[in-house]
């Protein structure tokens, strides 16, 4: 009798040969590329507790612990947005949010 299971397939092979997903990945590596190119001029006890967040065509997600780092974060984005127009990146909008505690 024969199997009706479809044979495995490596997920490294499935996430190419879907286009979604590849948007998808390619959309979080260009944050991480993003998060490295500005963390250089990011305070060192702010860049820690700070994570690359989505991108996406309307913004750029950067994640922060608490308020008092997104206010510091907000008087950064114009800093932020220039090093970014260096590295190619125009846009989108930064965008600053603050993740929920556990």
């Amino acid at each position: 009798m024969a199997s009706s299971t479809p044979p495995s397939v490596p997920l490294g092979t499935a996430l190419d040969r879907s286009a979604p997903l590849t948007g998808l990945l390619q959309r979080v590596r260009e944050s991480r590329e993003r998060f490295e190119a500005v963390a250089g001029l990011l305070p060192p006890g702010l860049r820690e507790g700070m994570r690359p967040g989505p991108l996406d065509d309307t913004c750029w997600t950067l994640l922060v612990p608490h308020a008092a780092a997104a206010a510091k974060l907000r008087q950064l984005v114009p800093a932020l947005d220039a090093a970014l127009r260096e590295h190619g990146w125009p846009g989108p909008a930064i965008k600053i949010k603050i993740l929920p505690r556990a």
